[in-house]
């Protein structure tokens, strides 16, 4: 038994009897903000590589400045 397009059309109906247009259209749109977030989301993991660089370079540049100071200090 397949789910023909009057059936389909019915339940839409009921659907928006239910809750009305203003709840169904307002969760669309927290679905699309979702989608819109998991997209930038994925586009921040495609270039871990550049921030990853940017974390060492930092790191690096921070433990080299107290070895210094101790050298002027002692």
């Amino acid at each position: 038994m397949s789910v023909g397009f009057w059936q389909i059309m019915i339940i839409a109906v009921i659907v928006v009897l239910l809750f009305g247009r203003g709840k169904i259209s307002e969760l669309m749109g927290d679905v699309a903000k979702g989608i819109k977030s998991f997209k930038a989301g994925m586009a921040e993991d495609e270039t871990p590589d550049q921030h990853t660089s940017k974390t060492i370079e930092h790191n690096e540049a921070s433990t080299v400045e107290p070895a210094e100071k101790k050298q002027n200090v002692g």
